[in-house]
């Protein structure tokens, strides 16, 4: 009985009872390729610190076998009840006598199923030579090592791990740390590891199966590989040389060498994620560690080097230096992201990539402005509300809020602070106080003040400029896509540039309004002082514009009274404004027409003014916006909607022709295919026609010069438009395309636009072909992601018929939120979120909780810019005037 009710008060909690702590594992596996099974066991070095009769650890779906826990005396204990909770993933072991105080060892002997959930230690299939075979590979990240081995499964609970593993000898075993002793046994080995430092279970990794690879040594002497395909060593090449250099660079950058003998990196063909950073064995999606030079496009090379440079970093910040708990995941994926933006500029200096980092903070900015989005450090209440917060907040907020406040203190204070911090916690667990505490005592500045509200609370501020003789007036105020208002204030490093980027001031608003005296900025060239007043309509001199968050290094928004936003609009005009502000102020515009601050009529005004913009970021978010302006004209205006695409063809027609320039820049390659892709959407004849010729010549050869990798996606998508159910062709063609690919670059690109045709009957013939054995589970992302506007009703009947089978194939992992996000979002009306609300009322989970009601909110928001749209007079005349102007 007693042990009942303590069974009980012991159910239901987010973490672990402190009655023992781990120190060691000593872990031996043995994996049936051919069962898909595996068995296995597990001594742990205890100390117990609080006197018990109970100890509990997590566990998952896990067959407990034999348990026994031994004292430092030798005495062994027996539980006389064994109960595995995989409600709450403990396993809960109860003994007749108390266990005494120190340290022990516990036993337990344990089997389990090799999933193909993608998650815990699970199964995958490659082929070779033809032949479909099975591999094994782990995902721990959140929680999962508790579905391989019973453990306590808490990031602060680091210890080492000794891993043995069984396998039969064709195959190769890896793991975290290099290979100590391999014995055979006929056609079995046992492959043991040197033991590891101490750690984080997540961080266990082990994979078996067949490889072939390429290696190579970093000046520090570390030997790093990339494992790939069997025949495929070639495609590692880029991220192995990226690799490399990046280690160097990172063991110079946090003054903190490398901490393990080897650095391996996986290609696994069935991955959830893009990548995980265990400790020294880092696994990948193929297609974002291999690389081929006629199949990869430069987005993938692009894409692939913020991956590796990404997971490399988290051997220093993740796996040295580890969260305490998953409240601050964003000091691992919040700084890992900013750093492989800073790494990537090191290596490719031309790529401009600290300009294409605007495009992540947008996706910050977007989730944070719902009134369902979180604090940066939120509190996690169960294991599988973990993945959940994995999401824009911690990774795309974190690291430009981080980018933010390096902007601040300044580049050399920044760096010699993360190094304090690294030395000063490493092979620890860290807090976000932590890290303020580094800064702070390195800058001299109270960074726990200015941080913790971003860090916090969430949302952040859209400041309210006005101009009024020589001062500059402000306000703040939450921003919210609702257009609500919010209470909250922030502390915020404001940058402000007046006339010319010679006349700068850096100040920070610390209250919710205030006033700054810009008359001492005011100087011409001879230094003589000029006065003016900002708000008087006879002032013209274009060069005298004030733009605030220069270079858009703030996590916040502006908008500027009418006098200011006209004398901007006639910077733009005049090529005066860096291409970083003219992206800032073309986003902040779109984001304040969301909110019902802008007109649809002077959002559309302000894009053109950009009808002669060249540069690739600013012209890809102007690219974006117009795509969202299309399908709310659609619901809205469609009487329009024919004019509004002819204006948009016109925005971008002529900017790039199809033809690539031998030594163009990167950049460029990107640029064209997007500009493309945009004008065949947008129904311009000329492109369509030229995308369809150069498919048809793709066709018959594969390796064509007039179809490289970086514009078939404008091919792919012409054709796709062009595809009805009784016009197929095109459709099998494509089909045939995927099928007949090797390289998984070029199936992702196929997959990404089979549901961008207009036929509902194609839309439902492509979804049900994604939950095909043609397509791999995690590839259905790609799938969902260009689903059509025309296609959305089929698809969310699609998703309502097929949610038990996609729930229990998906629902484990990180994956299910994205069916949800995908399928629900491109809704624009209060009917259809209320209906899919009531769908989920009885279907919600801990890992889709947050992810439902942020949809479901973004589908209201488009509702309300529907009806503003529907309500605003004379849109359509201005639409028109914009369509046939010369």
């Amino acid at each position: 009985m007693e042990h009942k009710l303590m069974y009980e008060q012991l159910k239901g909690k987010v973490r672990l009872p402190k009655f023992a702590t781990p120190k060691r594992y000593d872990l031996k596996l043995t994996p049936d390729l051919s069962a898909c099974t595996f068995s296995g066991s597990v001594e742990i070095n205890l100390q117990i610190v609080q006197e018990t009769q109970f100890l509990v650890l997590n566990a998952l779906e896990l067959v407990i076998a034999e348990v026994y826990f031994r004292d430092s005396h030798q005495r062994e204990f027996r539980p006389s009840d064994v109960t595995v909770d995989n409600e709450d993933e403990i396993l809960v072991l109860a003994f007749a006598d108390v266990l005494p105080l120190g340290e022990g060892i516990l036993g337990v002997n344990f089997s389990g199923i090799l999933n193909d959930h993608l998650t815990g230690f699970y199964r995958s299939t490659v082929v070779v030579g033809g032949e479909k075979k099975n591999m094994a590979s782990t995902q721990f990240e959140a929680a999962d090592a508790r579905r391989c081995f019973p453990c306590w499964d808490e990031p602060a609970l680091k210890s080492t791990f000794k891993i043995t593993m069984e396998l039969p000898s064709k195959f190769t075993a890896l793991s975290n740390m290099p290979v100590i002793d391999e014995k055979l046994n006929g056609h079995l080995k046992t492959v043991s590891f040197v033991e590891t430092p101490i750690m984080s279970t997540y961080l266990v990794a082990f994979v078996v199966g067949s490889f072939d690879f390429v290696e190579d040594i970093t000046s520090e002497g570390i030997k790093v590989r990339a494992y790939c395909p069997v025949g495929k060593s070639e495609k590692g090449k880029l991220a192995l040389d990226i690799a490399v250099r990046v280690l160097d660079l990172y063991t110079k950058f946090f003054s903190m060498p490398y901490t393990l003998p080897k650095l391996d990196m996986v290609a696994i063909p069935d991955f959830a994620f893009g990548a995980m950073e265990n400790y020294g064995l880092i696994t990948f999606r193929e297609n974002e560690l291999l690389h081929d030079d006629l199949q990869s496009a430069a987005v993938n090379k692009q894409r692939l080097a913020i991956v590796v440079t990404h997971e490399v970093a988290h051997q220093w910040f993740g796996n040295l230096v580890t969260m305490e708990w998953w409240t601050h995941l964003w000091l691992n994926e919040g700084f890992a992201t900013w750093v492989s933006y800073l790494a990537t500029d090191c290596l490719y200096p031309e790529w401009k990539i600290w300009n294409q980092f605007l495009q992540l903070t947008v996706g910050g900015l977007q989730l944070d402005a719902l009134e369902e989005s979180h604090p940066i450090e939120v509190e996690v209440q169960h294991a599988r509300s973990i993945n959940e917060v994995a999401d824009a907040i911690s990774y795309k907020k974190g690291s430009a809020v981080i980018r933010m406040l390096q902007d601040y203190l300044g580049d050399d204070i920044f760096q010699r602070s993360l190094a304090a911090y690294i030395k000063k916690y490493a092979w620890k667990n860290a807090k976000t106080e932590d890290l303020w505490d580094v800064l702070s005592e390195v800058s001299g500045i109270q960074v726990h003040k200015l941080m913790d509200t971003w860090t916090k609370q969430m949302g952040y501020p859209v400041l309210y400029v006005k101009s009024k003789n020589q001062t500059i007036e402000f306000e703040q105020s939450q921003f919210l896509s609702s257009g609500s208002h919010g209470h909250r204030e922030w502390i915020v490093p404001v940058t402000l540039c007046i006339g010319s980027y010679e006349r700068r001031k850096n100040f920070l608003i610390e209250t919710k309004s205030g006033n700054l005296d810009i008359s001492n900025l005011w100087c011409s060239s001879d230094g003589n002082a000029r006065t003016y007043e900002l708000h008087q309509e006879k002032w013209d001199d274009e060069q005298l514009w004030v733009k605030l968050n220069v270079g858009q290094t703030g996590f916040y928004r502006v908008k500027y009274d009418d006098v200011l936003a006209a004398r901007l609009r006639r910077a733009i005009e005049a090529n005066l404004l860096s291409s970083t502000d003219r992206f800032g102020i073309l986003d902040d515009s779109y984001a304040l027409f969301e909110v019902s601050e802008l007109s649809l009529s002077s959002l559309l005004s302000l894009m053109d003014v950009y009808r002669k913009e060249s540069d690739y970021i600013v012209l890809s978010r102007l690219i974006d916006i117009s795509y969202n302006i299309v399908k709310i004209s659609s619901e809205a205006i469609p009487d329009s909607l024919n004019e509004l695409k002819q204006f948009f063809t016109k925005l971008f027609a002529n900017k790039l022709g199809w033809e690539t320039i031998s030594g163009e820049s990167h950049l460029n390659a990107i640029m064209r295919g997007e500009v493309l892709t945009a004008l065949v959407v947008f129904g311009h004849i000329m492109t369509q026609k030229e995308a369809l010729r150069r498919f048809h010549i793709f066709l018959g050869d594969r390796n064509t010069p007039l179809l490289p990798a970086d514009m078939r996606r404008v091919a792919y998508v012409a054709v796709m438009q062009n595809v009805s159910a009784k016009n197929r062709t095109g459709f099998q063609s494509i089909l045939n395309v995927y099928r007949e690919a090797d390289a998984v670059e070029e199936k992702a690109r196929v997959l990404r636009i089979l549901a961008s045709c207009s036929d509902s009957d194609i839309v439902l013939e492509v979804l049900n072909f994604l939950l095909s054995d043609e397509v791999r589970d995690q590839d259905i992302i790609y799938g969902l992601s260009g689903i059509s506007a025309e296609g959305r009703e089929i698809a969310w009947r699609w998703l309502k018929d097929n949610w038990d089978l996609i729930a229990d194939r998906w629902g484990s992992g990180g994956l299910l939120t994205q069916f949800i996000r995908e399928i629900v979002t491109p809704f624009c009306s209060w009917e259809k979120a209320d209906e899919i609300e009531a769908f989920f009322a009885t279907r919600v989970t801990h890992g889709i909780a947050r992810t439902l009601k942020q949809s479901i909110e973004q589908v209201r928001i488009k509702a309300r810019l529907v009806q503003n749209a529907q309500n605003e007079q004379s849109v359509g005349e201005l639409i028109r005037q914009l369509a046939f102007r010369e």
